[in-house]
């Protein structure tokens, strides 16, 4: 029954995106269909079998060897608060990881590496690529399909970094798959910590990591063009025009990209101290409130009393809901690396082995609020002149990651 109830939630799921949509008469939902089926297919494929799942374990090699690099960097500027080793035991599991020091700083490296892919001419044909097999398959253009497909492995500012040149060309529908496909994934920065604080509660931990990245693409344009549905000639479908030269030299490229790399860090800073410190002060004010349940009324609480029914139809029985949905609200609110933590310390009564799963899966996205203004920092950057639409579309692609990751969670559920 339970499995039956995950499909059904499903169904649900969409139906709540679709009553968001800006033109529901215009969602394409063969696309939307093509996009479910093959989120399906992948998840099947990709827990039932394990030469596939293997594989995609793999690929994370890659984006480890990036991390790495970017990790000797900051080590030598930074030492230990950079990444190097401590000087001191941890109190607590991740208690070492410093974002502004060790995640962050990637973007300097991504920024630079993606200049000089576009100064070699590497780039362009790569997203040519995309853009003839997605139209083939989702119907998403090249460019948004590099992005999409690069939140895989890298957060959601460095994905838009492979586009850069194109991001001022999107339509509206495709600027938001591409905030979508943020929100639904995380970055391999801060996979292998997730994986390591999960590895005594859910088995594999880093496998299903790995496998929640990678549902999260098709999963975001499935949520995405409901939501947001394409009513224009989109910008990048088809063919594509070649970008401007980034740089008139590779070293020019090293130091452009760097630059605009240290532009993009310092906005991104910037926006998440505010973003939380707000989330901060509006807790402080709803302290002011009679206390209910003898807790305090908080942000947290309330979204996850609002995140239980959704949690009941991604599968998990009505008395693990409120759990579950305080962790969704911890998440939405703050963000997953918080959510996780809270996950780790949950007593092994509090949820079942398969309500942890699909919760691994459910909670596997950067849809938050201090994770908004981490976007709306580094696409405003990157596309001063689509201010006004990313901000206009930043809380509905928090909607829309959500609701990725809770698809995901869902289909997840049928086959667990």
């Amino acid at each position: 029954m339970q499995n039956l109830q995950s499909a059904f939630g499903i169904l649900a799921l969409i139906a709540v995106a679709w009553a968001f949509s800006e033109q529901r008469r215009a969602v394409a939902w063969r696309q939307a269909a093509a996009a479910l089926a093959l989120t399906i297919a992948l998840t099947f494929v990709m827990l039932k079998v394990p030469p596939v799942r293997a594989f995609f374990a793999a690929a994370n090699a890659p984006v480890e060897a990036l991390a790495a690099a970017t990790r000797a960097g900051t080590t030598v500027v930074f030492g230990y608060l950079g990444g190097g080793p401590l000087p001191f035991d941890p109190k607590m599991p991740g208690g070492g990881f410093i974002l502004a020091f060790q995640a962050l700083p990637i973007v300097l490296m991504i920024s630079a590496l993606t200049t000089l892919l576009f100064y070699w001419k590497i780039l362009p044909p790569i997203v040519r690529g995309f853009a003839y097999v997605l139209a083939r398959t989702l119907g998403v253009g090249g460019a948004v399909g590099l992005s999409t497909a690069a939140n895989i492995f890298v957060g959601m500012v460095e994905a838009p970094l492979f586009i850069r040149p194109y991001l001022a060309k999107l339509s509206r529908s495709e600027l938001f798959v591409v905030m979508t496909g943020g929100m639904a994934g995380i970055a391999g920065t801060v996979l292998v910590l997730y994986a390591t604080l999960l590895t005594a509660s859910v088995p594999d931990a880093a496998g299903h990591f790995v496998i929640a990245s990678v549902l999260g693409a098709p999963a975001a344009i499935l949520i995405a063009r409901v939501m947001v549905p394409e009513i224009e000639n989109a910008a990048t479908e088809g063919s594509l025009e070649e970008p401007e030269p980034v740089a008139a030299s590779t070293m020019d490229a090293i130091v452009k990209g760097t630059s605009a790399g240290l532009e993009l860090l310092l906005n991104i800073v910037a926006m998440l101290i505010v973003f939380v410190a707000l989330v901060y002060l509006v807790n402080a004010m709803l302290g002011i409130l009679p206390s209910v349940g003898g807790a305090p009324i908080t942000l947290q609480r309330m979204l996850g009393t609002v995140m239980a029914p959704v949690c009941w139809l991604m599968g998990l029985p009505w008395s693990e809901a409120p759990a579950a949905g305080a962790l969704m609200g911890t998440k939405t609110v703050l963000n997953e690396f918080v959510a996780y933590l809270d996950f780790a310390a949950l007593s092994p009564e509090a949820l079942s082995p398969r309500s942890r799963l699909i919760m691994l899966y459910a909670l596997c996205g950067f849809a938050n609020f201090g994770s908004l203004g981490i976007m709306v920092a580094g696409l405003t950057t990157m596309a001063p002149e689509r201010r006004q639409e990313i901000v206009g579309l930043g809380l509905k692609s928090i909607i829309a990651g959500t609701l990725s990751t809770c698809v995901i969670g869902a289909i997840v559920g049928v086959l667990t």
